[in-house]
């Protein structure tokens, strides 16, 4: 982890801690414990079993560790589309979704644009399914999860699979560095508007991000349970957020103070990453699969704080002055 201001709280200093539902975080947090990695976390995981008392469970065995506060937190939100799609190319479905190729697994590749204008990957066996919009494939690269609805009625459904190596860049921020919009204004619902309204600029709007993302056919047959994370377990909506595991560790409890006009206060669990999530006070909050959770979570762009949760010793080791 780089270097950051850290500052050890107590669980008094979190604004409504004793009103959150600790056991939903608790059950959230065994989803994924098994998987963290040194002896601070493994027992703490083989106790959460067993506990009947979620908030007294988190209170007796971890401290609240403020990493880089010095500035407001980034909340934004994301979600799990559904796009409809079909196995086989057509004149309606010939938007490709594709696995990651030889090429892209040895770090920087090519653009989005050469990977698009130049048909690189066409023919070549590496599509999962074909889609009919090319507005809401590039935001399924986005989300970096999906499911997609064929024809006969059933639903596959995908995961991330790699990336081109290329950076990410906010088509939103572009659109107000152009003077399109104010900040307040962009959300993902008003940036489709706008690239389906000026469809040739929206095509290079589209391009400015020249990072791409590659998927993976997953096997989840309950369609209740939320995709595959960072970590390779089903996510929780409104329990589960992506973070940069430069700062925050995957699989630690989280503590949300995200203001805003839909205010949230809650413990949450770092198990997903993002290309957009850098730094310590940045946290994407997933909403849920479906149209209203994705109406719901374009329109999150709030301050805050985040407050990781980490075993005793370890938070003493990361704040050794208190």
């Amino acid at each position: 982890m780089s270097e950051e201001t850290i500052e050890l709280l107590s669980f008094a200093d979190l604004q409504g801690w004793e009103a959150d539902d600790h056991a939903a975080a608790l059950a959230t947090f065994r989803n994924t414990c098994a998987d963290l990695v040194g002896p601070d976390w493994q027992p703490l995981c083989a106790l959460s079993q067993n506990t009947n008392d979620a908030r007294r469970f988190f209170e007796l065995f971890f401290r609240p560790v403020l990493i880089g506060g010095s500035a407001p937190a980034l909340f934004t939100g994301y979600f799990e589309p559904q796009l409809d799609g079909a196995r086989e190319r057509s004149m309606r479905f010939r938007y490709p979704i594709y696995r990651t190729p030889p090429e892209a697994l040895d770090g920087r590749w090519v653009t989005r644009r050469e990977i698009e204008e130049g048909r690189l990957l066409e023919g070549r066996g590496f599509e999962i399914a074909w889609v009919d919009d090319p507005v809401e494939l590039f935001f399924l690269q986005i989300q970096g999860s999906g499911r997609i609805r064929l024809q006969d009625g059933t639903t596959i459904r995908v995961g991330y699979g790699g990336r081109n190596g290329q950076p990410y860049r906010s088509i939103g921020q572009e659109l107000v560095r152009r003077g399109v919009f104010a900040p307040h204004q962009v959300s993902a619902q008003v940036i489709r508007n706008w690239v389906r309204r000026n469809p040739a600029a929206g095509r290079e709007l589209l391009y400015h991000n020249p990072s791409y993302i590659f998927f993976r056919e997953v096997d989840l047959p309950d369609p209740d349970l939320g995709p595959l994370g960072a970590m390779n377990r089903s996510i929780t909506p409104m329990r589960s957020i992506a973070v940069d595991p430069e700062h925050t560790p995957l699989g630690a409890p989280v503590w949300i103070e995200k203001a805003g006009a839909d205010p949230i206060h809650r413990l949450m669990v770092a198990q997903d990453t993002g290309g957009a999530i850098r730094g310590a006070q940045r946290a994407d909050i997933f909403y849920g699969f479906g149209e209203e959770a994705g109406l719901a979570a374009g329109e999150i762009r709030d301050p805050g704080r985040m407050v990781v949760l980490l075993p005793i010793e370890l938070a003493h080791q990361r704040a050794p002055d208190r």
